[in-house]
């Protein structure tokens, strides 16, 4: 496993949130009241974060890594608009 928190504490702590961040979609894609298209976006998404945090975390073995912080703005995007769909049926 490539998580060292002494080492790359930066590398580790994007795995880990790219991880948390897939799974939190993969939850919200459950939720039928937002629509079939956010459904497939958070699916869809949410397997390509957990899976690539996973490869960067098992098969990765060394050499440069671009980190994009970006990528943590379509999780909270779709989570507002996760948000705003439980809001309206409730």
């Amino acid at each position: 496993m490539n998580l060292d928190f002494s080492a790359d504490p930066e590398f580790s702590w994007y795995v880990v949130l790219l991880f948390g961040s897939g799974l939190a979609m993969l939850a919200m894609s459950f939720e039928e009241a937002q629509g079939k298209f956010a459904q497939i976006l958070n699916t869809v998404f949410g397997v390509l974060y957990v899976g690539y945090a996973g490869y960067l975390a098992f098969v990765f073995e060394s050499g440069s890594y671009l980190i994009f912080f970006q990528a943590f703005i379509l999780p909270v995007l779709l989570a507002y608009q996760w948000w705003k769909s439980r809001r309206r049926t409730t």
